[in-house]
């Protein structure tokens, strides 16, 4: 079966989880939510997911529908328990995000008079400094992936360097997966590196659409495409409404 770009995100940011073991997963965003459930149901049955609120439910449900059988209650002091002691893995979205990692979803423009207010800093700083984190951003664009971002909310690998040792000893920036590719900081200066690009997109669009230079390792492969039980579980049990291509257009 062929898929579609949507659903290659969605197999990408699934990925991000690989190897976390009995850790919750946190997400935002279509695919990126059932990119944490594509997990829990094939290759990381471990992981803890929930409804989108305080509920842990029994298995992954599809999006959009009730929780059904709940296997815990999440109320949110112990949820900021998971995120202090590092037992919460997140992808987050970001308006704006720069070759280290750092983001911004809490204004556009200068600080003392911004163009635009977005949602403030959230939970953006306790996020990137106590816990894993990835990025899932659906409109790989030079409007979001900036030279510098104009507030941080999030923290990114050079200024978690500058804290110290002791202050960034959890921080642990994993992936940015985006509808062109996957990106990560595997890097020696901890700056972005392109890790793939998705079937049907060529380095030179990545590059182009990003507003910084990327580092290239050599040949770039494609992100790999979903398995038939992969699709068949995203079409038929997580996404049958098929609202990830309202996210991610083919």
């Amino acid at each position: 079966m062929s898929a579609t770009r949507a659903e290659i995100c969605v197999v990408a940011c699934a990925e991000a989880w690989r190897g976390d073991g009995e850790i919750l997963a946190a997400a935002m965003g279509t695919c990126s939510i059932l990119g944490a459930r594509l997990a829990r149901l094939t290759f990381e049955p471990g992981l803890l997911t929930t409804d989108g609120g305080a509920l842990l439910t029994a298995g992954p449900v599809p999006i959009g529908a009730p929780a059904g059988p709940a296997e815990g209650w999440l109320p949110f002091r112990d949820h900021l328990w998971l995120v202090q002691n590092g037992r919460r893995h997140v992808m987050m979205g970001a308006s704006q995000i720069d070759r280290y990692g750092n983001t911004n979803i809490s204004a556009i423009g200068e600080w003392a008079r911004p163009a635009s207010q977005l949602l403030g800093v959230r939970g953006a700083p306790g996020n990137t400094i106590c816990n894993p984190t990835s990025y899932w951003i659906p409109r790989h664009s030079p409007r979001v992936f900036v030279p510098k971002a104009d507030t941080v909310s999030g923290v990114g690998r050079d200024r978690a360097a500058g804290l110290g040792a002791h202050a960034s000893r959890f921080h642990d920036l994993r992936r940015v997966v985006t509808d062109l590719g996957v990106l990560d900081f595997g890097t020696p200066d901890g700056s972005m590196r392109l890790v793939s690009v998705h079937p049907g997109v060529e380095v030179e669009q990545v590059l182009a659409a990003t507003g910084f230079d990327l580092v290239i390792d050599g040949e770039v492969p494609q992100t790999r495409t979903p398995t038939d039980e992969e699709l068949r579980l995203i079409r038929e049990v997580l996404d049958p409404k098929a609202l990830r291509d309202r996210e991610v257009r083919a």
